[in-house]
């Protein structure tokens, strides 16, 4: 087994997972699954509800833990098998460093009520990262202009649409300055008119760049903006091909099953 401290390789993928493992009580979950991600890649991640897609995101940041298998992020180890092949995790403060490296974009937002717009995108940066109020303010000020929600900055969430509570969270991710993005399912809480807002803020990150990795059910997103599309099914990842690939020829039946169902 590799070093846990082994030196970050520069050129190695921003994400590797290796055959993941996740159960919950009799359950399994994820069964096995491997997933690389490059730096500036854009990776759908589409399949059926219970397929174990939010699921493998909450285990690449820890929100859960995975049973077996191997993650390393940005070429730092984060988990790995020991000798009897039960995954074993670098020190607390070790995976703190490395997930911070990674912001999340919640389903359901997942804003605090009581805070307003401004004072939720500043909260991480001053109590994880320790940062002065007055040093992080004209960061979040101009990342409100960038999700279009500068003249919000004093509302609280109550006060908000759904569209624009999401573009908060995209930009309270951002404030942590994150090297990898996560996405989890972000405008299936959403009304169709309000869908659009948040795929156009999405669209202008992959435009910069940003490394993204996007549970969604949104196939024109994943036809149009991901760089390859991932079909999971059954806690398994079936297929990965170039997005204009996977949707021009699926090569797996269940694969073409799913689109058949969705386009």
């Amino acid at each position: 087994m590799p070093s846990m401290t082994e030196p970050a390789t520069v050129n190695g993928p921003m994400i590797l997972a290796e055959g993941i493992r996740k159960r919950f009580g009799a359950h399994e979950v994820l069964k096995g699954v491997s997933l690389t991600l490059a730096k500036g890649e854009v990776v759908a991640v589409i399949g059926p509800s219970g397929s174990g897609k939010s699921t493998l995101l909450r285990c690449l940041n820890h929100l859960e833990t995975i049973d077996a298998g191997r993650l390393v992020i940005e070429g730092d180890v984060l988990a790995d098998n020991d000798a009897s092949g039960h995954a074993r995790y670098v020190a607390d403060a070790e995976v703190r460093r490395i997930c911070r490296r990674m912001g999340m974009v919640f389903q359901h937002f997942n804003l605090f009520p009581h805070l307003t717009v401004l004072q939720n995108v500043i909260e991480a940066p001053v109590t994880v990262k320790g940062l002065k109020r007055e040093a992080i303010l004209p960061k979040a000020e101009e990342l409100l202009r960038k999700v279009g929600l500068y003249d919000k900055r004093d509302a609280y969430p109550s006060r908000l649409s759904g569209g624009q509570k999401q573009r908060v969270a995209i930009a309270r991710a951002l404030a942590m300055e994150p090297d990898i993005m996560l996405f989890d399912e972000p405008t299936s809480a959403l009304d169709p008119e309000l869908t659009g807002e948040v795929l156009r803020t999405m669209r202008q990150l992959a435009d910069e760049h940003m490394t993204m990795l996007v549970v969604t059910h949104e196939m024109g997103f994943a036809r149009e903006v991901a760089s390859r599309v991932v079909f999971m099914d059954g806690g398994e990842l079936i297929e990965s091909q170039p997005a204009a690939a996977f949707f021009a020829s699926p090569q797996h039946p269940r694969t073409r099953a799913f689109l058949d169902s969705m386009l």
